[in-house]
């Protein structure tokens, strides 16, 4: 199936006029998609009724189904989307004071396994087109709201192990005849994939990079994400302080907050150890209670207190206001429920 999301403008130019049409149409169609929220062939009355036709047959859009919509009285919304083949994502909606974050989702699944993430209960399934990720921000548009400020690639998946069609779908959202978001205004959240975190650094996109410590010692971190394995920290802290040499923007590092896990005093000096000293930002998360993994948040107390001990000590920290802890926000939950029904 020709995926006409997953193009550029140039690219549809290209792949009209292989087709016998006229690629002046191309600007026309992107008008219709990005501007005119118009997702139906026939509904796009400047092109020929021919030209029409062979699209739908040859080309067909289409734009993920809502299998539940679930609201928080925060203001999120979090959609579980159905795919054209039928598998599922979510794609959850955060309103915040500067405007509206749309949290997107990169893979069906996921194979990087993380202990307090359900997104890979039940295994990876397949990366996601560049054309799937846009069509999420399109649902959105069709179902929500067109609202839109930032984008976190922070859903399922592990962005950088579907690096191409990531980074071409930053760059398509980028483009003023579509989406016109700036970089700037673009997250990215891995787990910690050294060698496409040095990738990411020369590709002269001014992103966020948001990097999943989650522990402040290799062992602890292996024991809450099996891919540390594979990058201990040194490594991750290495390609960390590289990013922030080439592009100029600091790394954010998460920290996930998990009761009787690594919310305690002896965390909190050996993340001052890790850290003191880099011009970095910590995001500590309180994690939403995740029955299906069983991890839970820890006391206001407790994270107060974590938070407070990193600030004293120079770190620039935030803690993150939960947000959709009644909906099932934390990836994977949603889906899991569906495919458990």
């Amino acid at each position: 199936m020709t995926d006409i999301l997953s193009m550029t403008e140039q690219e549809l130019r290209h792949f009209l006029e292989d087709n016998g049409m006229k690629p002046f149409r191309a600007s026309q169609i992107f008008h219709y998609l990005y501007k005119e929220n118009i997702w139906k062939w026939q509904d796009m009355r400047l092109l020929p009724q021919k030209d029409r036709d062979y699209l739908q047959e040859k080309a067909p859009l289409y734009i993920p189904e809502v299998v539940s919509r679930l609201e928080a009285p925060d203001g999120t919304v979090k959609l579980l989307l159905r795919l054209f083949d039928g598998h599922t994502v979510e794609t959850v909606l955060m309103r915040h004071p500067y405007g509206n974050s749309i949290c997107l989702s990169s893979q069906v699944g996921c194979a990087v396994n993380c202990a307090f993430c359900a997104s890979a209960k039940n295994g990876f399934v397949r990366n996601l087109t560049t054309g799937e990720m846009i069509s999420q921000l399109l649902a959105f548009r069709k179902y929500v709201t067109s609202d839109l400020h930032s984008i976190v690639l922070m859903g399922t998946g592990e962005p950088l192990l579907n690096y191409d069609a990531v980074i071409k779908f930053m760059r398509l959202i980028h483009e003023k005849n579509t989406f016109y978001l700036g970089y700037r205004n673009m997250t990215l959240s891995t787990s910690g994939i050294v060698p496409r975190m040095y990738d990411l650094a020369a590709e002269d996109m001014p992103i966020t990079l948001a990097v999943s410590l989650h522990a402040p010692t290799d062992e602890l971190r292996r024991e809450i994400m099996p891919i540390a394995e594979r990058y201990p920290l040194k490594q991750v802290l290495e390609a960390a302080d590289h990013y922030f040499q080439e592009t100029g923007r600091k790394v954010t590092f998460e920290y996930i907050l998990i009761k009787d896990v690594n919310c305690n005093p002896n965390c909190a000096r050996k993340l001052i150890e890790l850290l003191g000293g880099k011009n970095i930002l910590i995001n500590a998360i309180p994690i939403n209670d995740n029955y299906d993994v069983g991890l839970y948040r820890p006391g206001q107390k407790a994270m107060r207190d974590f938070v407070e001990t990193l600030q004293h000590h120079g770190l620039s920290v935030t803690l993150r206001h939960e947000m959709g802890s009644k909906i099932q926000a934390a990836c994977g939950q949603l889906r899991i429920k569906h495919l458990n029904t």
